[in-house]
């Protein structure tokens, strides 16, 4: 958590670390929580390819992600969710927890969350949210596709 609250002082991009005494792990919690539309929050979802893993960051109104599109986009072969362990080994965190930020991996961003002035998505602990505006994420990621 540190390590994220540095990140985001460092590259000086306005955010705030929303602390809450539930576990928020899918967009329809997040949403109702925080009493705002589904498609202001932003799942990380991490993605198995034959070129290795990507964060995807979505929009919580998507209602499902067309991996053969993604795999299309990126160029691979095979795309699949990454499991579990996988994630937790990648990420260093908990499904439905990952940060949409500080996990180095290369991203591929939802164009859907750009409607929006803020976005709630993962900090890497379930009990914390991070708000921040989604123009803020290409620069703290490595953006290599968008998703219509």
């Amino acid at each position: 958590m540190e390590n994220l609250q540095a990140l985001l002082k460092e590259t000086n991009v306005p955010f705030e670390l929303i602390n809450h005494d539930i576990e928020i792990r899918t967009a329809q919690e997040g949403a109702a929580y925080f009493k705002i539309n589904v498609g202001q929050t932003a799942p990380t979802l991490i993605l198995k390819t034959d070129k290795g893993f990507f964060a995807l960051i979505m929009s919580g109104d998507r209602a499902h992600v067309d991996l053969d599109e993604v795999a299309r986009i990126l160029g691979c072969k095979k795309v699949k969710l990454a499991g579990a362990r996988e994630v937790e080994k990648v990420t260093g965190c908990t499904v439905g927890s990952v940060s949409m930020v500080g996990h180095n991996l290369p991203c591929i961003i939802d164009k859907r969350l750009f409607q929006y002035s803020n976005i709630y998505g993962g900090s890497g602990k379930a009990t914390c949210t991070l708000k921040i505006n989604p123009n803020a994420l290409g620069k703290l990621n490595k953006i290599v596709a968008t998703l219509e």
